[in-house]
């Protein structure tokens, strides 16, 4: 613990992390003068001169199309890479197991851990939600039972998590975006119990395979951009018959890529989508010169991939490694993520955007693709996309009175930027 070194919160950062629940940002911390090893980065410290020095970048990957890779070709070389990664990653003398949500990248770690090894035997640790419209059991089990694997079910309730908080906050030490952390906490407490010492898991997946529907709309920008208007419409229509996504939707999302700030906020202003919420005290904001931007505005032509580069580098992806990294050691467990590898990363950044989003707005397209024969076709065939969800809003209605005791508390009257 640092005694003597002053702790006081950034604001730039304390507002990216309540409006847009980043809590990592490169090496940027929410502790003003603070900072953390970005991504792909390392720190030389000399024993006997402990100078700090600067971050040195050790890998960064290439944002150049490869000209002329069909589709078939790019799934045909995807495939290959992937189960060589889950070839190398199964490297173990220990139990080794794998997070299983039923989503078609921890389905595709599960179904190609029997592929390479069919003699292993795969523990998959899976969290099932109360919550029917929330629960991936059926998906799981579907997975599971191709693949031949034993899994293990978790469950967590309301009260679980109450009783869980302090713990978890223990172990995360940083502030997380939502309670899906607790999920994932609660896997990795079951693999413990199971005496799993190594777990294989999905992150990344989506950052590299364009799993977010927050891709389609960036793809739908970078056709706007390109002036490719007849794709971008047949793009808008496909994506708009996808479970939870309609075209206005797309639209405005598309839009927060397309337009600068300084036209944005009067939009916003227009139809009442402010950037700063109404339990954000904006004046503390603006006295220290912080103003809610949006984080998504992107010059390049090729919007998609340049939103990929960032959110698997600046955004998304590096509190998700966070929440994994701390979940995992809370149980001593070794957490590996197949997904993350150079030479996968490298490859899906140099394929051409339509092979990731379809023209129909599919996602993961390419990777689909790639695991078809090896995962089953009903799982690939999904337009949905669940994953650790936790049912927060009947949590937060369940546990109302912990919830109002804790906002009503004078630790938290005390926090200046919050509005209660």
């Amino acid at each position: 613990k640092l005694v003597d070194v002053k702790r006081h919160v950034d604001p730039h950062n304390l507002l990216l992390y309540l409006r847009h629940g980043l809590s990592d940002q490169g090496s940027a911390t929410l502790l003003e003068g603070f900072r953390q090893l970005p991504a792909a980065h390392c720190l030389e410290v000399s024993i006997d001169d402990p100078t700090m020095g600067d971050p040195v970048c050790y890998w960064r990957p290439e944002l150049q199309a490869a000209k002329g890779t069909s589709f078939e070709e790019a799934a045909e070389q995807l495939r290959s890479i992937f189960l060589d990664s889950i070839r190398l990653h199964l490297r173990s003398d220990v139990p080794i197991g794998t997070a299983l949500s039923g989503g078609i990248d921890s389905s595709s770690i599960v179904a190609c851990m029997r592929k390479v090894a069919p003699e292993l035997e795969i523990h998959a640790i899976s969290y099932i939600a109360e919550d029917s419209r929330l629960s991936e059991e059926r998906w799981i089990d579907i997975a599971g039972s191709a693949a031949g694997a034993q899994v293990h079910k978790v469950w967590a309730r309301p009260s679980e998590f109450v009783n869980d908080l302090d713990a978890l906050l223990e172990a995360q030490q940083e502030p997380f975006g939502s309670t899906s952390v607790y999920a994932q906490y609660r896997v990795f407490q079951l693999a413990h119990e199971r005496g799993i010492k190594v777990m294989l898991d999905g992150q990344g997946a989506d950052e590299l395979l364009g799993g977010y529907r927050y891709y389609v709309s960036a793809r739908f920008a970078s056709l706007i951009r390109q002036q490719q208007f007849g794709e971008a419409f047949q793009l808008l229509r496909g994506a708009s018959r996808s479970p939870n996504t309609d075209a206005l939707w797309l639209l405005l999302c598309s839009a927060d890529y397309l337009l600068p700030y300084s036209v944005q906020a009067p939009l916003r202003t227009l139809v009442a989508k402010e950037l700063t919420p109404k339990w954000v005290k904006a004046s503390w904001f603006r006295k220290r010169g912080v103003d809610s931007k949006h984080i998504n505005y992107c010059a390049s032509p090729e919007v998609l991939r340049q939103t990929l580069l960032r959110t698997l580098f600046v955004t998304s992806l590096p509190h998700l490694l966070r929440y994994e990294d701390r979940n995992s050691m809370a149980f001593s467990i070794e957490s590996r993520v197949p997904f993350l590898t150079p030479q996968l990363a490298e490859f899906m950044l140099s394929i051409p955007e339509e092979h990731i989003i379809s023209r129909n707005g599919t996602t993961k397209a390419v990777f689909r693709e790639a695991m078809r024969g090896i995962v089953p076709n009903s799982i690939l065939d999904r337009r949905d996309k669940i994953g650790f969800a936790t049912p927060e809003k009947e949590w937060l209605k369940a546990i109302d009175s912990w919830v109002q005791s804790t906002l009503a508390s004078e630790a938290a009257l005390s926090l200046p930027f919050l509005d209660l």
